[in-house]
């Protein structure tokens, strides 16, 4: 992994993205993006995350993230990328009106079988990208990016108006997660 993917500075501020194995389009329904949603959030009371943007789309997150002092960003990736698999892949074998169930845990069984972590199932994959945001400018290009995302995949025609993002806050809406001041 190169280094430019790595957290270097543990106090810093990521912009972090990690995607489903095999980029599966999982985060269609309400139910899967809400078990995430939850996740955040307990992270955010419990585990100190400080987060500052965020967006789900249909296969990936895009975080702007840091961890509250005594804390460490990559252990609180690991424990929320590993609660909302197994929260998530419960929740599509136990739902009767998902379509694709047989279709997407095949893919997860298979990503796991391929990967000597996973005794089972392997729902994210590994990388985390993050990319230390250590001046203005870029940080102002991931937010832009970040609550454009949803625009551009024509999920909404203004960010403030897609719900499972930080870009309605960022409009004086209401937001499903609280955000630290930037």
């Amino acid at each position: 992994m190169s280094r430019s993917y790595k957290f270097l500075d543990p106090h810093g501020t990521y912009f972090i993205t990690f995607a489903t194995v095999e980029w599966v389009d999982v985060f269609t329904r309400r139910q899967y993006k809400d078990i995430l949603v939850e996740s955040l959030k307990h992270c955010q009371e419990k585990k100190g995350l400080l987060l500052y943007a965020w967006v789900i789309m249909s296969n990936h997150v895009h975080l702007v993230a840091a961890a509250a002092e005594g804390h460490a960003l990559p252990d609180i990736l690991r424990d929320l990328k590993k609660y909302t698999s197994s929260q998530i892949l419960k929740a599509i074998a136990e739902n009767k009106q998902e379509s694709r169930k047989d279709w997407m845990l095949s893919i997860f069984a298979n990503a796991g079988k391929a990967n000597a972590n996973n005794t089972h199932y392997q729902f994210w994959r590994q990388d985390n990208r993050p990319v230390l945001l250590g001046s203005a400018e870029v940080c102002d290009q991931k937010l832009d990016y970040l609550h454009n995302n949803p625009v551009v995949e024509g999920y909404v025609e203004q960010a403030e108006d897609y719900v499972y993002s930080s870009a309605p806050a960022i409009a004086g809406k209401p937001s499903l997660l609280k955000l630290e001041p930037y």
